[in-house]
């Protein structure tokens, strides 16, 4: 094989690899189990995992002391995510997908008013809260129309 195409094949590589990495570390809310193992080797956490009737809890607790709970209906789908800890998680790592519209979100609410305090995100297919105070904070997410049949949103804590 000449060096030509060795390089062409190495930059395929190189490209596929970067490809996968970025959809793999924004897959959680909305993503599968996959996801929930990238983020526990992400938060450097270790994970335990509670089933209950129509989904399973994992929960990741990081080293860092920020402890997140993912929710995992049977069909194999996260959806909804909570969490608390000193700090927020990575947002964009935990909301996946919807971390964008969350953004938006966030910009339409701050601009409407000012000083901080709680969030409450209600849009079309994605239930953001976010509360606490500074080495306290505390956060859930849920996408509305995955949540199985029986699930109240108070269950995602």
């Amino acid at each position: 094989m000449n060096m030509v195409k060795l390089r062409i094949l190495f930059a395929i590589g190189i490209f596929a690899a970067a490809f996968a990495f970025c959809f793999s570390a924004y897959a959680s809310l909305g993503g599968d189990m996959t996801s929930v193992r990238d983020d526990q080797a992400k938060l450097q956490g270790t994970l335990q995992t509670t089933s209950k009737a129509s989904y399973d809890v994992h929960e990741i607790q990081a080293t860092s002391g920020i402890v997140v709970r993912e929710y995992v209906s049977h069909s194999g789908a996260v959806f909804g995510v909570a969490w608390h800890g000193r700090t927020h998680p990575d947002l964009r790592q935990v909301l996946g997908a919807s971390y964008d519209q969350y953004v938006k979100a966030v910009q339409a609410q701050r601009a409407q008013r000012h000083g901080r305090g709680p969030l409450l995100i209600q849009e079309p297919g994605l239930i953001v809260q976010t509360g606490g105070h500074m080495g306290a904070l505390t956060g859930t997410a849920y996408l509305p129309q995955s949540v199985p049949a029986g699930v109240r949103p108070e269950d995602i804590q």
